[in-house]
């Protein structure tokens, strides 16, 4: 493979909720869960983004994002599943599918979200990402984001094998692609058969109609346990079994195929040798437990990306209202993040210029468990609750929120900021000074820049000289103000 593996669709935020049913519920013969744990996972072209990238390799994510805490929670898990998001602005709130399970098994699905938004453009740096990928998924789930015009123009124009995974309320394939994807029920539906048929039948009849209506290359009905159905050029379909009849839960089993062929696909596999792999490859997933077992950790355990103290200007949410009234208002964007350890004139200084380069400044601030692995076991100095409202309180600042991760990839990523700042301690003097986010701010256009900063005004030096004693940087020891900081320093040891 010469380049990355694009997925590109609708993404879900999904999540299990487990718990324990002892009692049915007073007014209504219908059992209480009582909750034990709930894990989060992306959905959707999430999902299958996810499980490209568990292979190795470089694998990127097309798609649309909205400004709530579930499009911030999504960006913090493909980024710890290690798949670089070229996030769409989305207008609505993020889709979710709510599962509640007992015992294993499913007793309801909540879904929630509303009609789908619609996508908005995507930048240069993702049509150049269409055009050098080594092969493209297009994982459809109905929300809009493979209707998207200029995507659709970029998918007819790569050279690499597309493969479609199609929707029933989604559209048509762009011609040409290399294999389509539905399992029975949808290529029934799209290709409105008519009831009665065997399931070869219908499987057969269904993909012939779809590859000459779509003029694709191929089509792959999927079969559940008993294997997929591949029809290309020549009358007589190919029918790959599943390699072990396999009970579980079949919920991801669709994109693991569609991944699977697709990476096949990527590394110059035949349509019917790519097949082959993809039913053995949702067949072992299946039989290994499905979704709950098939992701890898970090995506299981990944903790919630934002955590939110109080008050208004604080927290995901109250992030993306900001950002999505200045966007409506056509305003400009503008963040910057850092530790924010013991608030000082320097940060002053950065943020009131930054606040100057636009409509509005959203800061991303290290939580305490990041700071402590940035800095080492004795920071913070301050907790991140306490941070934060001193940030939110100045008047430069509109909106703080709160990320895990050791750097703020993740929250740009879903904030998508006009403008990305930092103080001008950063800058080498070199006259050739790139900052490293510099890379993700390009994929929907964003800058990055510097701005002044006051010299001698460091953190790490301000703690250093409270514990000290010394009086170079912080308030004398006999001042009240060395107090406080002394007894929060030692505090934090």
């Amino acid at each position: 493979m010469t380049g990355p593996v694009v997925v590109i669709g609708d993404t879900l935020l999904d999540r299990d909720v487990e718990g324990v049913v002892n009692r049915l519920c007073p007014d209504s013969p219908v059992p209480v869960l009582d909750e034990t744990t709930y894990v989060d996972r992306p959905g959707g072209a999430g999902l299958a983004a996810v499980f490209a990238a568990a292979q190795g390799g470089e694998v990127a994510l097309v798609t649309g994002l909205a400004d709530d805490a579930g499009g911030a929670r999504l960006s913090s898990l493909l980024a710890a599943a290690g798949v670089q998001l070229y996030a769409l602005p989305l207008v609505g709130a993020t889709p979710e599918k709510i599962r509640l399970r007992a015992r294993g098994r499913v007793l309801l699905r909540h879904d929630r979200g509303g009609s789908p938004g619609e996508p908005g453009n995507p930048g240069e740096a993702v049509l150049r990402l269409i055009a050098r990928a080594s092969a493209v998924l297009v994982s459809d789930y109905g929300r809009g984001v493979a209707r998207q015009p200029a995507l659709r123009a970029a998918l007819a124009a790569t050279r690499a094998p597309v493969v479609w995974d199609p929707h029933p309320r989604g559209p048509a394939a762009v011609p040409g692609v290399h294999l389509l994807t539905p399992n029975e029920s949808e290529a029934r539906e799209l290709a409105k058969l008519p009831p009665g048929a065997s399931r070869l039948v219908t499987a057969s009849r269904g993909a012939q109609t779809l590859r000459q209506r779509w003029r694709a290359g191929a089509v792959a009905v999927t079969l559940g346990g008993e294997g997929a159905l591949l029809c290309h050029a020549g009358s007589t379909p190919l029918v790959v079994p599943a390699p072990a009849s396999a009970e579980g839960d079949t919920c991801g089993a669709g994109d693991r195929f569609a991944t699977a062929a697709s990476l096949a696909l990527a590394r110059g596999a035949l349509v019917s040798e790519a097949v082959q792999e993809a039913v053995a490859e949702a067949s072992a997933y299946v039989a290994a437990g499905g979704v709950a077992t098939a992701l890898p950790q970090p995506v299981r355990a990944a903790p919630p990306t934002v955590v939110g103290h109080g008050g208004d200007r604080i927290g995901a949410a109250a992030a993306g209202a900001v950002v999505a009234e200045v966007r409506a208002a056509g305003g400009t964007v503008v963040a910057t993040g850092g530790c924010f350890d013991l608030l000082h004139a320097g940060h002053v200084a950065t943020l009131q210029a930054a606040r100057q380069l636009g409509d509005c400044l959203v800061v991303c601030l290290n939580s305490d468990a990041s700071v402590a692995g940035l800095k080492g076991p004795d920071r913070p100095v301050v907790s991140q609750g306490d941070r934060s409202r001193l940030l939110a309180a100045l008047s430069c600042v509109d909106a703080v929120m709160i990320f895990d991760e050791p750097t703020p990839d993740a929250a740009l990523s879903w904030l998508r900021p006009d403008i990305w700042v930092k103080g001008g301690d950063y800058a080498t003097g070199g006259g050739d000074e790139t900052l490293p986010e510099a890379e993700i701010l390009g994929r929907w256009g964003g800058h990055t820049v510097l701005v002044p900063y006051l010299d001698g005004r460091s953190t790490t030096d301000m703690i250093a000289a409270a514990r000290s004693g010394r009086q170079g940087g912080v308030p004398s020891a006999a001042g009240p103000g060395a107090t406080v900081i002394r007894s929060t320093a030692e505090g934090a040891r």
